[in-house]
């Protein structure tokens, strides 16, 4: 009967530390600053459009000189 009890209470005690919690995880890191997408729309589209019509008309000028 002394066997039976000590075997129970082996067995308890393994299971109360088979079953501790694990450690918990790391905290978050902080979001990136909130920089602005959109600040600066219309000069990009100016130096776009300005850089676009630059650049085909070299390309133009080019080719009809080659002709």
């Amino acid at each position: 009967m002394n066997k039976i009890i000590a075997i129970i209470a082996i067995l308890f005690s393994v299971q109360g530390v088979l079953a501790a919690g694990s450690t918990p995880p790391p905290p978050t890191p902080p979001p990136p600053p909130g920089l602005p997408i959109d600040g600066s729309i219309m000069l990009l589209l100016i130096l776009a459009l300005g850089s676009g019509y630059y650049f085909s008309k070299k390309y133009i000028s080019i080719k009809k000189g080659s002709l």
